[in-house]
């Protein structure tokens, strides 16, 4: 078993989460005997070639940033061409050892709009639903909380999480690299973030009992997703993509999803932010080598999207379990 999933597993008891101890050998042994062949054992050897260096400084704040003022120029290239193998880079940015990842989105933005809205995580195990690669869950650890689990069933997320985590063994943030649906119920996490994936989910009912299930009684749901404008009855389901999106199902407006959460059983349902997903915040970058958000928007009317839909407005909502 891969050496990231033992030392998850042995962090699982001591973290009350012994209904995870007890089926995720088997969840996670499945996902090995999946994966080993193609692109999963190619990353892992990239990884195992990174440099052996340590890094003498850490930093989780705008850029997740580690250190090392003995790092030469040759093995600076070393780490640039081997980051690069991983493309493409979507959540960040990063810097390792000097190398900047200009990641596709500034999720610094996303982390700055919610941190003040949020219930102070010191101490706090906390559980991030589609993670993407762990940007989100180093500035949760920053806030000082205890124990960090992410879950995001994309392969290279997960092996982009490793570079960083290979640097960083000791500390309390673990990676999944499943989906919420196969997450066996915990209640024991006492905040449980998804950010960008509700609209990516074919149930959006059925979504939210499984983050609830995730979470203690009283805990903290923080979800951020897409929106439309309009009353408690008002959804958009785009009849083939949104903003060149093929595996958008739902955008609800405030009120609808307000709605849905009471529906669910949540309470102290609250809309703390409403933001427009700007070209400074997602935009290309020589990480990813593809298409972003101006190719996805109206050329003549920014306002709406490619298909001709409002344009993406991001909202976000903190509820708790009762």
């Amino acid at each position: 078993m891969h050496p990231h999933f033992q030392a998850l597993l042995s962090a699982l008891p001591t973290n009350k989460l012994t209904s995870w101890a007890y089926e995720l050998p088997a969840l996670l042994q499945r996902w090995e005997q999946k994966n080993r062949h193609g692109n999963t054992q190619k990353w892992q050897k990239l990884i195992d070639k990174l440099p052996d260096v340590e890094a003498e400084s850490v930093l989780f704040s705008e850029s997740i940033c580690l250190e090392n003022a003995h790092i030469n120029e040759y093995e600076q290239r070393v780490f640039r061409g081997l980051l690069q193998q991983f493309k493409p880079w979507r959540k960040g940015p990063y810097n390792i050892f000097g190398v900047h990842i200009d990641t596709e989105w500034r999720s610094d933005y996303k982390w700055e709009r919610i941190a003040p809205h949020i219930s102070d995580l010191q101490d706090r195990k906390v559980l991030d639903v589609g993670c993407g690669s762990g940007y989100h869950m180093w500035r949760m650890l920053n806030e000082k909380a205890r124990f960090v689990m992410g879950v995001d069933p994309t392969d290279l997320f997960f092996y982009q999480f490793l570079i960083i985590k290979r640097f960083l063994p000791s500390y309390p943030v673990y990676f999944l690299p499943l989906g919420v649906e196969d997450l066996p119920q915990s209640n024991g996490f006492d905040t449980v973030f998804s950010m960008g994936v509700f609209y990516h989910r074919r149930d959006p009912i059925l979504f939210l009992q499984q983050l609830k299930d995730q979470l203690v009684s009283g805990g903290e749901l923080v979800l951020e997703t897409l929106i439309v404008e309009g009353d408690v009855n008002t959804v958009l389901v785009p009849t083939d993509r949104y903003a060149q999106m093929g595996n958008v199902w739902y955008l609800p407006s405030i009120d609808a999803l307000t709605l849905w959460l009471n529906k669910v059983g949540f309470i102290n349902v609250r809309m703390v932010d409403v933001s427009a997903t700007t070209v400074s915040e997602q935009r290309k970058t020589e990480w990813i080598d593809g298409q972003s958000l101006s190719d996805f928007l109206d050329p003549d009317d920014p306002s709406l999207t490619i298909e001709g839909y409002p344009a993406p407005q991001r909202a976000t909502f903190i509820a708790n379990k009762k």
